[in-house]
């Protein structure tokens, strides 16, 4: 729920009211006589549904997964039977 502050609360203690947005992500209410004038609240974060598609569009295609599985494996066999290197080695 968003705390109310007058827009001279606001206008005194501005840095320290927009640290709170940024930092512990408050959200308050400006009044201005009596009336709710305005909204701080902070910038929402991550990427919006709506983005997906270009998203999921914009990633390399992987057109031939069973090439690549075999790729994997082959890697792995090649993995296991060489020795560990040795970190102290120079």
């Amino acid at each position: 729920m968003a705390e109310n502050l007058t827009a001279t609360e606001v206008a005194r203690g501005f840095a320290d009211v927009l640290n709170r947005v940024a930092y512990r992500r408050e959200s308050f209410v400006i009044v201005r006589g009596q009336r709710p004038v305005a909204e701080l609240r902070p910038v929402p974060m991550g990427t919006r549904l709506a983005d997906l598609p270009a998203l999921l569009a914009a990633l390399p295609r992987l057109d031939d997964a069973g090439a690549f599985a075999a790729d994997l494996e082959a890697a792995r066999a090649e993995l296991a039977n060489q020795e560990p290197a040795d970190p102290w080695a120079s």
